[in-house]
């Protein structure tokens, strides 16, 4: 699964910290540990980012670490295309994924389920089931969410699905 992914990507993946505590949203205390991990990788793979000039999101958690949003953005042909994104951490994480969800994309591509769910199955899930609890928030945007809009953006562009916002 890890072939779909380019060099750059995988490297970057590996310089994204690991995540050691294993709570969801229900574990109460132990799930205060765990944002605190979410929201240090997360800060880390900002830093990687910003360092390298590829910078492409914003994100922001509530109060509680439930739910999260932000814009996340592409260039495609020198265009910028920039897209609110929010996803809710499942009750059964860190075993389950977040379905992360572009509302705007909806019914615009066929890699996309109801409500403007990025479609993550084929590649993406079953590297997260093998690596939990060990991803997080950071590695779902770099290898799934990142990849995503790296596929959809120019198809979406070329099929006349989305214009640029002037």
């Amino acid at each position: 699964m890890a072939d779909a992914w380019d060099n750059k990507t995988k490297d970057t993946v590996k310089k994204i910290p690991f995540l050691t505590e294993k709570a969801g949203p229900r574990d109460k205390e132990k799930w205060q540990a765990r944002l605190k991990q979410e929201l240090h990788a997360l800060i880390t793979y900002i830093k990687m980012n910003k360092e390298s000039d590829t910078d492409w999101f914003t994100i922001q958690p509530n109060a509680d670490g439930t739910h999260w949003s932000g814009k996340c953005w592409y260039v495609h042909e020198l265009i910028k295309y920039e897209f609110d994104f929010q996803f809710d951490i499942p009750a059964t994480y860190p075993d389950t994924a977040p379905e992360i969800e572009i509302p705007e994309l909806d019914g615009k591509t066929v890699k996309m389920y109801r409500g403007g769910k990025i479609c993550l199955t084929i590649h993406f899930k079953p590297l997260w089931s093998k690596n939990s609890p060990h991803f997080g928030v950071a590695h779902a945007l770099c290898l799934g969410l990142a990849p995503w809009l790296a596929a959809e953006v120019p198809f979406l562009v070329e099929s006349g699905a989305i214009k640029a916002k002037v």
